[in-house]
């Protein structure tokens, strides 16, 4: 953990003062950059590539556990909804402790939860362990946007933000690959999936303990744990029912009005205590700048192209299509290509030009488009038409992803740089936990109706289905015919939810073209801290002068 930053000395004839290290003047050299950013871009791809080798294994996963879809999409969904919960108090705590320390604790957290989830032997069990890799992701995901931040100015962000979309690049590809071939290996198997990024995350540790220093900010402490207790179980509670209803319980129903009125009053709860808080962990002062405000809405919505696309694709090309997790991952190249590509020539025409709105407004668009591609797909779409339509989303997500944050840093107070971070991957990650929830109830909707339509027309279906409930947990023991029509099913049902999620990113795009384009600043944000401070002191210094020439008067 870094020192303090120097205590400016009393005035009055002194020894010539030694120039501090440039990481605790809020200023780095290039090198410096890049040796720090070493340890948090391997942390990062830790995170990367833990969530992409199981999003691609989870198709076996639940299969060999016997689970359901809705256990499949609650695998996914308890480390988002951790994810999306931690992430704002992850962010609070940037601002109030060393933020390389919390990086540390973080990835530890993320550790402990990957090998548990390995030894799963249930799916609720698989769950659990799932939620406690949320908690490490969301510090991962807040922190390491935090830290550059305060190392690097916005303008030139651009660059470095570059190379943070090629690690996400390659953790991306590598993960589907590297699961596929843990889960077609017979002496490794999918557990594997879990294991596989420990070795990374040691490594990350250590770079990060030698090479990332900050300024450690020193001040009184209040955490808003109230307010992330009303915000926990009030975005619960909503998720829980959307996933539960129509299957444990109809969709007009008690549980229903039980579930609705407690997320509802729990969000209101939410609100008041943020309202009330000396520290709150989502500052309501923040969405009083409409930057802000519309980078969070687009956020939100490009969180449910991120996750429910990884999600709902990896089920659609193994289940329905019947590839093998290893030609799964490398189907998806089309979409990872067109990512890191305009994530990265994005990043420097910005750092170059200064101007990113224009970027912002053409991502969304492709965004929108990508979906809207891929809500034609079924069942016998041909896979070259399929890797034309992931491409374009690709290109449209990465157009968007970091360019939002990077509008937002650019446009709050220094003070609160890690809370408006934090609350746009909060959002984010709220929107894939919403997408994936909601997109995965409509998708078991559609396939319970293909396949109780198909039943008829499948000789000798009906007759082996019974009056079970068909669907992918009776895929590995059901007769062919009925594995066939499974298969069939959730190949026509995949295009349903695309089709949706194309309708909900024509709101990024509204949201997009309001955002007011602002010139990005030249100074990182330590040196706007100090900048600050300084400027504070100063203020009081000529308010004491006044008093003390008006006392003379």
């Amino acid at each position: 953990m870094s020192s303090p930053a120097p205590v400016r000395p009393a005035a009055g004839p002194v020894a010539p003062a030694v120039e501090a290290p440039a990481q605790q003047q809020g200023r780095m050299t290039h090198k410096q950059i890049l040796s720090a950013l070493s340890g948090m871009l391997l942390a990062m791809f830790v995170a990367i590539l833990s969530s992409t080798v199981v999003s691609n294994a989870l198709p076996t996963i639940i299969t060999d556990l016997r689970g359901s879809q809705s256990q499949y999409t609650w695998v996914v969904t308890a480390t988002l909804l951790a994810s999306t919960a931690s992430t704002p108090i992850w962010g609070k705590l940037a601002d109030l402790y060393s933020k390389k320390l919390l990086l540390q604790i973080s990835i530890v957290v993320f550790i402990v939860g990957s090998m548990l989830a390995g030894l799963s032997q249930s799916v609720p069990t698989l769950i659990g362990w799932r939620a406690l890799q949320g908690l490490g992701l969301g510090g991962l995901t807040a922190l390491v946007q935090i830290a550059m931040a305060a190392m690097i100015s916005p303008r030139e962000r651009g660059r470095y933000s570059g190379l943070l979309g090629g690690v996400f690049a390659i953790g991306t590809v590598a993960g589907p690959l590297i699961g596929g071939l843990l889960v077609d290996t017979s002496w490794l198997g999918w557990r594997w999936c879990f294991y596989v990024g420990v070795p990374f995350a040691v490594v990350a540790l250590v770079l990060l303990q030698r090479t990332l220093h900050l300024p450690v900010v020193k001040r009184s402490v209040s955490i808003d744990y109230l307010g992330a207790g009303f915000l926990t179980a009030g975005v619960s509670a909503l998720l829980i029912w959307v996933s539960m209803a129509g299957h444990q319980f109809a969709w007009a129903s008690l549980e229903t009005v039980l579930f609705l009125a407690g997320g509802v009053l729990a969000i209101v709860a939410f609100v008041v205590t943020e309202l009330r808080a000396a520290e709150p962990i989502v500052p309501l002062r923040l969405f009083r700048d409409r930057t802000t405000t519309l980078a969070i809405v687009a956020s939100t919505v490009i969180g449910v192209a991120l996750f429910g696309s990884t999600v709902f694709l990896g089920q659609y090309l193994q289940i329905s299509r019947g590839y093998s997790p290893t030609a799964a991952g490398l189907l998806t190249l089309p979409m990872i290509g067109g990512l890191v590509a305009s994530s990265t020539i994005s990043g420097i025409l910005i750092s170059r030009h200064g101007r990113w709105k224009a970027f912002l407004v053409v991502g969304s668009v492709l965004v929108a488009l990508g979906f809207g591609l891929l809500g034609t797909i079924d069942h016998t779409t041909d896979m070259l038409l399929l890797g034309v339509f992931l491409a374009v989303l690709g290109i449209g997500i990465g157009l968007t992803n970091q360019n939002l944050v990077l509008a937002v840093q650019n446009t709050v107070a220094a003070r609160d740089l890690g809370a408006a971070s934090s609350a746009v991957a909060f959002f984010r990650s709220l929107g894939g936990t919403i997408g994936v929830s909601v997109l995965g109830a409509v998708l078991s909707a559609r396939v319970s109706t293909l396949i109780q339509g198909g039943l008829a027309d499948v000789p000798g279906a009906a007759a082996s289905a019974g009056s079970q409930d068909i669907g992918l947990a009776s895929l590995a023991d059901a007769p062919a015919p009925l594995q066939e029509l499974i298969r069939a099913s959730y190949g026509d049902a995949t295009g349903r939810i695309f089709a949706v999620a194309a309708v909900l990113s024509l709101i990024s795009i509204v949201a997009i073209a309001f955002i007011r384009e602002v010139a990005l600043r030249t100074e990182s944000g330590d040196e706007r801290m100090q900048d600050d401070a300084e400027g504070s002191t100063a203020a009081v210094d000529a308010e004491l002068a006044g008093a003390a020439a008006r006392s003379r008067a």
